[in-house]
C-alpha cells in the first residue's frame, strides 16, 4: 500500500468546498483545511504508485477551484 500527503492550493475562499469534495473520494483517508502556503492537505492511500497517480490526476485535480497540487509519498526508513 502506498500512502501520500497531497498539498493543495485553492482559489481564494474555496478551501471548505474543495475539502468537502476531496473527502468524498475513495482512497482519501483524511482531509483538513489548513493555513499557510497550502489551503488543504489530504492523506490518501492506493495499492500502487500508478494508482496513486491516477487518483491525483483523474479525481483530485479535476475538482473545481483547485489551482495546484503537490504529492508527497510517505517513505518508511
Amino acid at each position: 500500500m502506498v500512502h501520500a500527503y497531497i498539498l493543495i492550493q485553492t482559489s481564494v475562499g474555496r478551501s471548505v468546498d474543495v475539502s468537502a469534495a476531496i473527502g468524498e473520494i475513495q482512497g482519501v483517508t483524511r482531509v483538513d483545511a489548513v493555513t499557510g502556503p497550502y489551503d488543504v492537505i489530504a492523506m490518501v492511500e492506493a495499492h500502487t504508485v500508478d494508482e496513486l497517480g491516477k487518483l491525483v490526476l483523474s479525481q483530485i485535480q479535476l475538482i473545481p477551484n483547485i489551482t495546484r497540487t503537490l504529492t508527497c509519498p510517505i517513505i518508511h526508513l
